[in-house]
């Protein structure tokens, strides 16, 4: 009878031993981001903080270094598509419904401008096969309307940097903003937006930079110092060798003369292909991740 006494005594003591904070702690959990050290997580910044880096290389800007901010940009995206896929996620967005809406218009902002991007270059494609054959026929009235349309397709990307700097200006009201910035989630989300922004820009200005730079000097214009060095630091060097001088009195030019343009040609044919295939990527991530951001809404 004592021993029996003694476990009855003993079963409440442990009891009372018992922490009381685990429920509490696991029903914040439900509405917050599954842990720090989720892999998720830990991966999304670190990606994130390698793009910025990439954005800092001043002195090489290739089409290769394009194509490899595109890439991390993709990979930036296809981490947080699968981010916003967790429960845990979708619940805690699902209580900033008015965020996630601005959020939705950055992000159809964003596909928009690609989706323009992506039809620009495709034209830009195309006419570059015709000037290359225009180019061995000598064809100085053929290079003139490939000349036209690449600054038609020039100042139509020129305006998607000014569209693109325009995403993330928004407001909330005093308590709202609370309720958005108290969030490691949110964090992520803006930083997403912020480095898809960062090599957007970088993407339209170098092309569109490119492509122009030479304009200038062309109509006996001289460009001064540190327009000089803007145009060195933004530019695509693939791009920016084909300029339009390299392109008229094709009759005049000597063969050796000739061939180097047409060399060049042909690498900046194969530099638009890659850049079209890598911004068409990150066009089908960007439409990606909006899906699953609209997802949260209507779950």
């Amino acid at each position: 009878m004592v021993g029996v006494f003694r476990r009855s005594l003993s079963f409440p003591n442990k009891a009372l031993n018992r922490p009381s904070k685990p429920p509490i702690s696991h029903h914040i959990r439900s509405i917050s981001l599954p842990c720090r050290s989720h892999p998720l997580i830990s991966q999304l910044r670190d990606e994130i903080t390698e793009l910025k880096t990439w954005s800092w290389n001043l002195g090489n800007r290739t089409s290769a270094w394009l194509c490899d901010g595109l890439g991390r940009l993709k990979d930036v995206h296809d981490s947080l598509h699968d981010l916003l896929q967790l429960p845990q996620t979708r619940e805690l967005l699902s209580h900033k419904r008015e965020w996630v809406e601005k959020i939705l218009e950055d992000f159809l902002r964003f596909v928009d401008v690609y989706g323009i991007f992506q039809s620009s270059f495709l034209a830009l494609k195309e006419e570059q096969l015709a000037a290359r054959v225009a180019l061995r026929r000598k064809d100085d009235s053929r290079i003139a309307v490939y000349l036209k349309s690449r600054r038609k397709m020039t100042k139509e990307i020129a305006k998607l940097v000014s569209m693109i700097r325009r995403v993330g200006t928004y407001s909330f009201s005093g308590s709202a903003f609370v309720s958005i910035a108290d969030t490691e989630l949110t964090g992520l989300i803006i930083d997403v937006v912020e480095v898809t922004v960062l090599v957007s820009v970088a993407l339209f200005k170098g092309i569109s930079t490119s492509f122009g730079s030479r304009k200038s000097s062309w109509m006996g214009m001289t460009l001064s110092k540190k327009a000089k060095k803007v145009i060195a630091e933004e530019s695509i060097k693939e791009f920016q060798q084909i300029g339009e001088a390299n392109m008229w009195g094709l009759r005049k030019k000597e063969d050796d003369e000739l061939r180097m343009v047409l060399n060049r040609m042909q690498e900046l044919e194969r530099c638009i292909a890659d850049v079209e295939s890598s911004s068409d990527k990150t066009f089908r991530s960007l439409i990606k991740t909006r899906v699953s951001l609209l997802n949260s809404l209507t779950q």
